[in-house]
């Protein structure tokens, strides 16, 4: 019997996780992929929003708000990339002045602190390569930047260290209500039983509701497409620039990532198959389109790729997190979109509230909140990179020849706490695969160290799903 099993291994699972994991808890996290953020946290913009753009009253105004003041605190504690960039919303006429005074003025109302109407000397002072049409810009300094999954990555692997179990390719098939428990049958026939559930399944967490809850829900899968540009492009911008937002989103943005790119995106368009990730010429043709409308003469030549994400939205516009009325112990998050990524941090605090409605909290004695990064090779000084190379060779030698990433780094990234077993398991721990040639170097160099380090035949080792062995692709 667990105390607590978690479904989904996103960044909203993974928060409640290490939240949860402060206290004397039995605890497990079952994910039906087989790592943590393959989903929504995989594929997004890595904005920890202000929350000047979201109504009063609402869920996502208070968790946004609030789980932006824990970015700097998390971020020393997990030793995650957390820049407060600041983001600029710009204003090209009357009416979208109009706008940024509004959203202002919400901003201030929910405690938003930073908030500045810049005019347009201002504004190109700041950022050269601003449309020069521009009228003014709402200045939010609060705003920062993270990578997602890197985030995601890091409070897993505390979590793991801090005694919560993960078990992957786990999908949950059935959910049996008994008298002070539930019991969860998986793909694979294995059953788990559990005092407290807690539904954080992304864009199938409408799945896992309709297993027990008599109010169904059905989550719109919304895509949406960007364009990843390199790190000379990446020089183009310092804050995270917003066009006035619409109904549907928050617009097309233009931002500097952590690790030095520039992303364009998102495109915002309703689907209805939740594994459709391809994108489109038209899509991507509009998107930069848009996006020029904010920053001059972006360098298409400069796309490295193009991705897509979806977002799980319901037409309340809200986030749903609750313990169902009928169903004691079983708490749901349903809608998490944006600002999800800078919401994690409150909605897990928020839920273990909810979790100590049905079971005693007892703090852990021995919780640690730490956890350190993976090592970044380049990152360190010549003496400092000589001492390493003389004590492990293996960092002498670089696999990804565009990130600079050596084969140490692969090896530490595979053995951590719940280590990569996929290229792309590694690529999101240690960047190798995303330069350039986005892999065409490295693939098989990597897919070989898997192989070494896990004992298995270099045949059954996957770029990502169970299905995508990589054995075929050549060296070059």
């Amino acid at each position: 019997m667990r105390d607590v099993v978690i479904i989904g291994a996103g960044v909203i699972g993974c928060s409640i996780a290490r939240e949860l994991s402060k206290y004397n808890l039995n605890i497990c996290l079952i994910e039906k992929d087989n790592d943590v953020a393959t989903g929504i946290s995989k594929a997004n913009s890595g904005i920890i929003h202000a929350g000047f753009n979201e109504k009063n009253g609402t869920l996502k105004a208070k968790f946004n708000v609030e789980g932006n003041r824990l970015y700097d605190s998390l971020s020393k504690e997990l030793d995650f990339t957390f820049k407060r960039n600041g983001a600029f919303v710009l204003a090209f006429n009357e009416e979208d002045l109009e706008t940024l005074h509004n959203l202002k003025s919400n901003g201030e109302s929910l405690g938003i602190e930073g908030l500045e109407i810049l005019s347009k000397e201002e504004v190109l002072k700041i950022e050269k390569n601003i449309n020069p049409k521009v009228l003014a810009a709402l200045h939010a300094k609060s705003s920062g930047i993270v990578n997602p999954y890197e985030v995601t990555i890091a409070l897993a692997e505390n979590a793991a260290l801090n005694g919560v179990d993960f078990i992957f390719d786990a999908e949950v098939t059935s959910i049996e209500k008994c008298i002070d428990s539930y019991k969860l049958k998986l793909k694979n026939n294995d059953c788990l039983e559990s005092k407290v559930v807690i539904n954080a399944a992304g864009l199938n967490s409408d799945y896992i509701n309709n297993l027990i809850n008599n109010e169904k829900y059905d989550l719109i899968p919304v895509k949406g497409e960007y364009c990843l540009l390199d790190k000379i492009a990446g020089n183009m911008l310092n804050k995270t620039v917003f066009q006035v937002p619409n109904k549907i989103s928050k617009g097309v943005l233009v931002t500097p990532t952590v690790d030095g790119n520039l992303l364009v995106g998102p495109t915002a368009n309703s689907i209805k198959d939740k594994y459709s990730l391809e994108n489109t010429k038209d899509n991507l043709e509009l998107l930069l389109q848009k996006a020029s409308n904010s920053i001059v003469n972006i360098p298409t030549n400069r796309i490295l790729t193009t991705f897509s994400g979806l977002r799980p939205h319901l037409e309340r516009k809200d986030f749903i997190v609750e313990e169902l009325k009928d169903n004691k112990g079983f708490i749901n998050l349903l809608a998490i979109e944006s600002p999800g990524l800078a919401s994690a941090p409150a909605i897990a605090l928020y839920v273990k509230d909810l979790v100590s409605k049905t079971l005693p909290l007892k703090s852990k004695e021995d919780f640690n909140p730490y956890r350190k990064r993976l090592l970044r090779f380049t990152e360190l000084s010549l003496d400092e990179k000589n001492k390493l190379i003389s004590k492990n060779p293996a960092y002498g030698k670089i696999v990804c020849k565009c990130e600079l990433i050596s084969e140490g780094e692969i090896v530490d990234s595979i053995n951590r706490p719940l280590g990569a077993k996929t290229v792309d398991a590694v690529k999101r721990r240690t960047r190798a695969t995303m330069g350039g040639c986005q892999g065409v170097g490295c693939l098989l160099p990597i897919s070989k160290i898997i192989s070494r380090e896990l004992g298995i035949d270099i045949s059954e080792v996957n770029k990502n799903a169970d299905s995508s062995p990589v054995v075929g692709f050549k060296e070059v």
